[in-house]
């Protein structure tokens, strides 16, 4: 039985580890954080209000899938792994207690489930690993039942030829990856949210994984899909490319489940690679080390991991692990390489020769392998901040490299008075993705967040940015995301809406302005 995601927290509750008194105490100096007035409830002492469904509606569904309206099943469907999400469930907070937990076992019980939802007017809200983090789990719906996609946990098939493999969506990362490397290959895919995640969730919410500079991202790996929607069944992907018509497997990648519930994938797969190498590099600014990244992305050669950390990230990664005051700590690269040990090492040397000759210092394996030991790894230190009265929140933006030095100070200029730090997560030939964190101790409240994330959500946009590279758009980015595309972009998906989802029952709220 696979260890249930923590209800309170992130992943797996026994790796949570508390902090040392002196970070505590280094937090309460510099960053005036004061425990919080109310501890975290228990999960046994929550007590979602009744079903909203009544008696008949869930016996008929319980006949197309299984069923669950136990207090715990519910709590743990309550809402996705944002910050602010994690602060009300742990204050008991019931707003996003879906009515049921609902479990199809395949394709037509989704589509039996869907039929009974426009039926009887109650929303339905796709769950797969439930690791959303910008309120794509909060439907607007005065009934809701969480469609939880675990049981469609198969892989269907491997075209060893055309280096294919169809999954069922609801495998986590881990099983998917467990599955194809019995047979010999991988997807390539490993967001900091891999182990929790689920297959048809990467493909939802237009995942990007930390290896996207050498395997790309996952909507990059999708050549096809099958989705249920309210008004049938759409089947897309007969060739990787094709020229007839526009591709609408682009209309459900991102989608974030508000136009349809995909129930499997085929996806692009590859060799287990024989050899990884990951290394440490230091660059004297930001500025230079952005100007390294770009010039790999443009002209070659391309790592499989290649990423940044300002002077900030830099400085407080030191800290924890006690390097401070060994040497500058200028800025941190990491640069990891993948595939046949020949290939790799001839693919090093070239990128070595690149990252010296535009100021790189070479740091060794070191901080690559300490990269690649702990990638999972940083959600479980937000719990812990956050149990010590700290607010810690992430988010993340894309624009083109010319745009970046505007960007990143528009950013960091909308959170004054903040702990900002910043790396460049994902790479491309015209344009990055810088991804924030930001601890507070003056945050105490969701509405303070509230007013921060505004503000920086109008930065973003102000300054040319989009409003998300990967975490998507969901209840928290939506009006931004509206003035991104324009209000005939707007029309645009509201149109789609109407036509997959006549009744609007599918997380309605969500993504669509």
């Amino acid at each position: 039985m696979p260890v249930e995601i923590s209800w309170s927290g992130w992943g797996d509750p026994a790796k949570a580890a508390p902090l040392s008194e002196t970070i505590t105490s280094l937090l309460r100096e510099a960053l005036g954080v004061t425990p919080r007035d109310e501890p975290p409830v228990d999960l046994a002492s929550i007590v979602p209000p009744p079903p909203r469904l009544d008696a008949e509606v869930l016996a008929a569904l319980g006949k197309v899938a299984e069923v669950r309206t136990d207090a715990e099943a519910r709590v743990r469907h309550t809402g996705g792994k944002s910050t602010p999400d994690l602060l009300r469930i742990r204050r008991g907070d019931t707003a996003h207690t879906p009515d049921a937990v609902v479990l199809p076992g395949t394709h037509e019980d989704v589509l039996a489930v869907l039929e009974l939802a426009t039926e009887h007017g109650f929303a339905v809200v796709p769950f797969g690993g439930g690791t959303s983090v910008v309120g794509g789990l909060a439907p607007q719906a005065p009934a809701f039942v969480a469609l939880d996609l675990r049981r469609l946990d198969a892989l269907l098939e491997v075209d060893e030829t055309s280096r294919t493999a169809t999954l069922q969506v609801g495998l986590r990362g881990p099983q998917a990856e467990a599955l194809l490397a019995e047979r010999g290959y991988t997807i390539g895919h490993f967001p900091q949210s891999f182990e929790w995640a689920s297959i048809g969730g990467f493909a939802a919410a237009r995942s990007s994984g930390q290896s996207s500079a050498g395997y790309g991202r996952f909507d990059e790996l999708v050549v096809g899909m099958t989705v249920a929607t309210p008004t049938g069944t759409l089947t897309m992907g007969r060739a990787q490319k094709s020229a007839a018509g526009p591709d609408l497997r682009q209309l459900v990648l991102g989608s974030e489940g508000a136009f349809g519930v995909i129930t499997s994938l085929t996806v692009r797969i590859r060799p287990v690679p024989e050899a990884r190498l990951y290394e440490g590099w230091s660059f004297p600014d930001f500025a230079a080390g952005t100007a390294a990244l770009r010039r790999l992305s443009q002209d070659g050669p391309m790592p499989t991991v290649l990423r940044l950390s300002d002077e900030t990230e830099t400085l407080i990664g030191l800290a924890r692990a006690g390097s401070v005051g060994k040497g500058d700590s200028g800025c941190l690269a990491i640069v990891g390489y993948e595939g046949e040990p020949e290939e790799v090492a001839a693919r090093r040397d070239r990128t070595r020769a690149v990252l010296a000759a535009l100021g790189g210092t070479d740091l060794g394996a070191e901080p690559g392998e300490s990269w690649a030991h702990g990638r999972f790894a940083a959600p479980y230190l937000r719990d812990s901040l956050l149990d010590v009265g700290a607010f810690v929140e992430t988010l993340e933006t894309a624009t083109f490299w010319s745009n970046i030095p505007a960007l990143y100070d528009a950013v960091r200029a909308a959170l004054p008075g903040h702990l900002v730090m910043c790396h460049i997560s994902h790479v491309y030939a015209s344009a990055a993705s810088l991804y924030f964190t930001v601890v507070s101790g003056q945050i105490t409240r969701d509405a303070d967040w509230d007013a921060a994330k505004t503000a920086v959500n109008e930065a973003i946009i102000a300054a040319g940015g989009s409003i998300s590279h990967h975490h998507g758009v969901g209840t928290e980015h939506k009006a931004a995301y509206a003035r991104e595309i324009g209000p005939v972009g707007v029309e645009v998906l509201r149109a789609v809406k109407r036509a997959l989802d006549p009744a609007g029952i599918l997380n309605p709220g969500i993504l669509v302005p």
